[in-house]
């Protein structure tokens, strides 16, 4: 069973997700009382916000080089914004980085789906790094066309969701955004920040939903026993 270190806190809400999908992934397939051997490396949100995704990769960093010195087989950042410097940790640290935006991409396009909505952070939907990352898999990628629209998704899940609030009318506004999405021609959509799937899944929606927190979770799972 390879070692798996996990960078988490971003948030930790999401992070105890993670945890908990990966230790049942690991005990579906193996039975008993198998688990995952992991490492948590739980940053503080706050320094995060303080510092702002922009300038979070010596964080990041430095998490994930504490992770490698403590033996682990591979890095997870438990957070689809925190893959702005994917590219630049792997490189860096020298290990494999099992990537949310491949593993979400190589799940949609087994669906045959060619036209795709996302939801997530302002950043992973105005950037460049995981719309690239998915288009490199032939996916056209619809986001919210209104900046306010954006906004609003991106407060939600700062002052919310990250905060573990659940709250209704949020989850009905999210509601119409996707169906938004959908009515431009999305054929699915992405829950494309590891805090949305607390507020929607698929029974809110006639299209197929994208978990991306399950679907990496599944990622790291066939990794630690492969």
């Amino acid at each position: 069973m390879k070692k798996i270190g996990l960078v988490g806190g971003i948030s930790w809400v999401s992070t105890i997700d993670y945890y908990k999908l990966i230790n049942e992934g690991v005990n579906k397939k193996l039975g008993g009382l198998q688990f995952a051997e992991c490492l948590i490396y739980s940053l503080n949100f706050g320094d995060v916000q303080e510092k702002t995704w922009a300038h979070s990769y010596e964080l990041l960093l430095n998490a994930c080089s504490s992770l490698k010195k403590s033996g682990v087989d591979a890095i997870v950042l438990c957070a689809n914004t925190a893959h702005m410097y994917a590219s630049e940790i792997e490189k860096e640290i020298a290990l494999p980085l099992i990537h949310i935006g491949t593993e979400t991409a190589r799940v949609i396009t087994k669906e045959k789906l060619t036209t795709i909505g996302l939801l997530g952070t302002s950043f992973s939907m105005e950037m460049n790094f995981y719309k690239d990352r998915l288009k490199s898999f032939g996916l056209n990628v619809l986001i919210p066309e209104k900046q306010e629209t954006r906004d609003y998704i991106q407060f939600v899940l700062k002052e919310e969701l990250g905060r573990g609030i659940i709250n209704p009318d949020s989850k009905q506004n999210y509601i119409n955004i996707a169906n938004e999405l959908i009515s431009r021609g999305a054929e699915g959509v992405i829950l494309g920040c590891t805090e949305i799937p607390l507020l929607l899944d698929q029974s809110d929606f006639s299209v197929p939903v994208f978990d991306t927190t399950k679907i990496h979770s599944e990622a790291i799972v066939d990794f630690i026993l492969s």
